[in-house]
């Protein structure tokens, strides 16, 4: 995200400069993420949990579920709601109060990528159909911000998912005329991942820092399967990219991908 704060002109310049010459300012190359880490099951009161690091940028995603009515249009489809919160201790430009502009962004986006991404087999959390269904809630929490809210979130909301556990024994008291089965692991079908570039100037970049966020002229995040097939977009900013520029972002969003999918894969 961008943020609004006054970059000073010698930061600007500082990171012109360095692009002009071919690097960036942390010594990574313009395809490089900074260094990721992902913990599964760091809190015992959910359902499932994860906590990623991007470079600076922690971010905690936990899972609740309850049991509740269905969507009339989808009488055999679970539910799921995600939401997203930017504590001020995050970062000086988030403020406490009522969800802002950035964080409805934010929550809409990760879910978009693991709803179109076909993450969870939704219609396996229906328990009679029409009647019950599973209600399943992702909470993300920004922990430290450093620049790439969007892949550090949709990364740890996939991770609490795919370490998750369906709470069934847990309800059976309360809807005895249902058969709820025991606890069973989270029906995982799928593991979009996304990956975000910004433009700045004629340059593009992967996984920007908070500085190069700052003074971005367009973002591009791309959520893809392990198939390569593309299943979310988000733009922002104010610039553009061209056709071809997009194409090339589609090829490294896939490439990026398989390497937060292979380091996903690792932690659960």
């Amino acid at each position: 995200m961008s943020g609004n704060k006054v970059v000073s002109e010698i930061l600007r310049d500082y990171i012109y400069n360095s692009l002009e010459e071919g690097k960036r300012i942390d010594g990574r190359g313009y395809d490089e993420y900074r260094k990721v880490s992902i913990e599964t099951n760091v809190i015992q009161s959910a359902e499932g949990s994860a906590r990623v690091h991007i470079g600076n940028t922690d971010v905690l995603a936990g899972i609740k579920m309850t049991i509740g009515s269905p969507f009339p249009d989808t009488p055999n489809v679970g539910v799921m709601t995600t939401n997203a919160e930017l504590i001020p201790m995050a970062s000086p430009t988030f403020e406490s109060g009522p969800p802002d502009a950035e964080s409805i962004e934010l929550s809409r986006v990760v879910d978009r990528g693991l709803r179109e991404g076909h993450a969870v087999d939704m219609e396996k959390l229906c328990i009679k159909e029409g009647e019950l269904v599973w209600i399943m809630f992702i909470d993300v929490h920004i922990l430290d911000y450093d620049g790439n809210l969007f892949d550090a979130a949709a990364l740890a909301a996939m991770a609490a998912l795919a370490s998750a556990t369906v709470p069934a024994s847990q309800f059976a008291d309360q809807y005895p005329d249902y058969d709820l089965g025991e606890d069973f692991p989270m029906p995982i079908n799928n593991y979009p991942i996304m990956s975000t570039f910004v433009k700045i100037k004629d340059v593009i970049l992967v996984d920007p820092a908070l500085d190069e966020e700052t003074v971005a002229d367009a973002r591009l995040s791309v959520s893809t399967d392990p198939e390569g097939r593309v299943r979310a977009m988000q733009k922002g900013l104010n610039g553009g990219f061209s056709y071809a520029e997009i194409q090339d972002i589609v090829r490294k969003a896939t490439e990026k991908g398989n390497e937060l999918r292979d380091i996903l894969m690792k932690s659960l």
